[in-house]
C-alpha cells in the first residue's frame, strides 16, 4: 500500500542529479513530477522563440530520464497554482517540493501556492542561496568583486546529490501532449542551426562538461577569442537546470591552472545576477542609474533612422564585420560568443544610441540561454546604467576589438561574403575591397562615439541643474 504521493514542481531545474527537490521528495513517498507552462503569469517574460525550442527538447529528455526510473513527467499548461492544486486534490498529494526561483513572477507564484498547499522549497540552482551573503554591515552586495570574494570563502558547500530512488505512483494524473504545445517554431528552417548546434538534456550537459574539462586549463587565454572553440557552451544547460553549478564547480576541482579559477568566476557571476534581481526585481526593465530613461536614447518617434538601424543590427547588416558576425551567429544558433555579446551590445547602445532594453528584448527572444537576471545585468553593465557597470564613456571600438581578439576566422564563418579578404583587411574592409552587397557602416566609429558622448554630457548637465 503506497503512502500519499509528493509533487515535485519543475521550472528551470530539469534534471534528476543534484536536484534537491527530487531528492527530498523521494524520501517522503511516491513522486509526481509536474511541469506547468504558465505563459500568462510570466507575461512579457514568457520564454522567447529560441528558449521555447530548447524547452521542448529539454522536457523530452527529462521525460526519457524519468521513464528509465519507472516514473513519468506530467505536463500542464495554464495557471501553475491552479494546476498544482488540482493535481494535489486528484492524487491526495500532501506536499509540493520545488527549487527556489528568483524571477519576480516565480516569487509571486511561490507565495500564492504556499497559501494553498504545503510547499517545501529547496536551494540548488545556484552555488549559494541568493540573499544569503551579506556585507559586514549586514546589507546586500551590489558590486560583483566583493560579492565573489566573499562567496569563494563559502564554497564548495556540499557534494552534489545523487539521482533519487523514485517510487512510481499507482494512478497518474492526466498530462498534456508536449507536441501540442507548439514550442518548436512553425518555420522549421529557422531552427536548423539550433539542431546543428545543440542537444538538450542532462546527458548532453554532462557530455558538454566533459569536453570543456579537457580544455579548461586554457580557458583564461582562449575565452575572449571568438575564432577559437575555447568556451564551455554550458550556459543553456545551466539556465534550464539540466546541470547544476555545484556539479560544474566540483568537476573543476580536477582541472589545474588559472583557467578553472577564471571559469569559477563566471559561475559566480550567475549567482551575483540573481542577487541583483532579488534586490531590484524590475532590473531587466528599468535602468538603475538616473538619467538613462527613454529620453536619453534616440527615439523612433523623433528619429526615423532608429528602426532602420535596429533592423540592420538585428540582421547583421551594420557594416562592422565583428558585429555582423555576432548577430548572424545569434540568429543561426541561438547563442553568441561572450566577448562578441559585449561588442554587439555596446554597438547598439553607444554607436547607435538605442535603448539597452530594446537589445535586451532581442536577446531574450533569440538566445537559448536567455536569463532574466543575467540578461538584464549584462545589458546594464554595458550601457553604464547598472548598479555595477562599465562607465558609459568607455566606448568599445568594434574594429580594434576584432583585431585584438583575432576574429578573422570567426568573421569568415558568419559573414561569408568577406571570406576572401586577408586578415589585414577583414576587420575593417576598405571601400574598394568591400564586396558588392555588403553594407557600408551605419555610422563611423568617430561619429557614433561623439554622438554618444554628447548625449551623455547633456544628460549629466540636466541632472546637475
Amino acid at each position: 500500500m503506497q503512502g500519499n504521493p509528493v509533487i515535485v514542481w519543475l521550472r528551470r531545474d530539469l534534471r534528476l542529479v543534484d536536484q534537491a527537490a527530487f531528492f527530498a521528495a523521494a524520501a517522503r513517498g511516491p513522486v509526481i513530477p509536474v511541469f506547468v507552462l504558465d505563459d500568462e503569469r510570466a507575461g512579457a517574460r514568457k520564454p522567447g522563440g529560441a528558449s521555447r525550442w530548447w524547452l521542448h527538447h529539454s522536457l523530452e529528455a527529462l521525460a526519457a530520464d524519468l521513464a528509465r526510473h519507472n516514473s513519468r513527467l506530467i505536463l500542464r499548461r495554464g495557471d501553475c497554482v491552479e494546476h498544482l492544486c488540482q493535481i494535489a486534490e486528484e492524487t491526495g498529494a500532501h506536499e509540493v517540493h520545488a527549487l527556489r526561483h528568483y524571477e519576480p513572477w516565480w516569487r509571486d507564484a511561490t507565495s500564492a501556492l504556499a497559501d494553498k498547499l504545503d510547499l517545501v522549497l529547496h536551494d540548488g540552482n545556484y552555488l549559494l542561496p541568493p540573499g544569503s551573503l551579506t556585507t559586514a554591515s549586514g546589507g546586500a552586495y551590489k558590486i560583483y568583486t566583493p560579492f565573489a570574494k566573499a562567496a569563494r570563502q563559502h564554497l564548495p558547500q556540499r557534494d552534489p546529490l545523487p539521482a533519487p530512488n523514485l517510487t512510481p505512483h499507482e494512478r497518474w494524473p492526466a498530462s498534456d501532449n508536449l507536441t501540442a504545445w507548439g514550442l518548436r517554431p512553425a518555420r522549421s528552417d529557422w531552427a536548423s542551426g539550433l539542431r546543428e548546434m545543440w542537444q538538450a538534456g542532462s546527458h548532453a550537459a554532462q557530455e558538454r562538461l566533459a569536453v570543456f574539462l579537457h580544455k579548461a586549463e586554457a580557458y583564461e587565454d582562449q575565452r575572449n577569442l571568438p575564432g577559437v572553440d575555447g568556451t564551455s557552451r554550458l550556459s543553456p544547460h545551466l539556465h534550464w537546470g539540466e546541470i547544476s553549478p555545484g556539479q560544474v564547480w566540483a568537476a573543476l576541482e580536477r582541472v589545474r591552472g588559472c583557467g578553472a579559477d577564471t571559469f569559477r568566476g563566471e559561475l559566480l557571476w550567475r549567482d551575483y545576477a540573481q542577487n541583483v534581481i532579488l534586490q531590484f526585481p524590475d532590473y531587466s526593465e528599468a535602468s538603475y542609474r538616473d538619467g538613462f530613461g527613454s529620453d536619453f536614447w534616440r527615439r523612433p518617434d523623433l528619429d526615423g533612422g532608429v528602426e532602420t538601424d535596429l533592423t540592420a543590427w538585428q540582421q547583421g547588416r551594420t557594416g562592422y564585420p565583428i558585429v555582423d558576425a555576432g548577430m548572424r551567429e545569434l540568429w543561426h544558433t541561438g547563442w553568441m560568443h561572450n566577448r562578441v555579446r559585449m561588442i554587439t551590445a555596446s554597438f547598439l547602445v553607444k554607436h547607435l544610441l538605442i535603448d539597452w532594453r530594446v537589445g535586451e528584448r532581442w536577446f531574450w527572444d533569440t538566445l537559448v540561454d536567455a536569463d532574466y537576471a543575467n540578461n538584464g545585468v549584462n545589458w546594464q553593465w554595458v550601457a553604464g546604467s547598472g548598479v555595477d557597470a562599465n562607465m558609459f564613456t568607455r566606448i568599445m571600438a568594434p574594429l580594434s576589438q576584432s583585431e585584438k581578439f583575432d576574429a578573422a576566422a570567426y568573421i569568415r564563418q558568419w559573414v561569408p561574403e568577406l571570406a576572401n579578404l586577408d586578415d589585414a583587411a577583414i576587420h575593417d574592409p576598405p571601400p574598394l575591397l568591400r564586396p558588392s552587397g555588403y553594407p557600408d557602416m551605419l555610422v563611423s566609429h568617430r561619429e557614433g562615439r561623439e554622438r554618444a558622448l554628447q548625449a551623455y554630457r547633456a544628460m549629466k548637465a540636466d541632472i546637475c541643474v
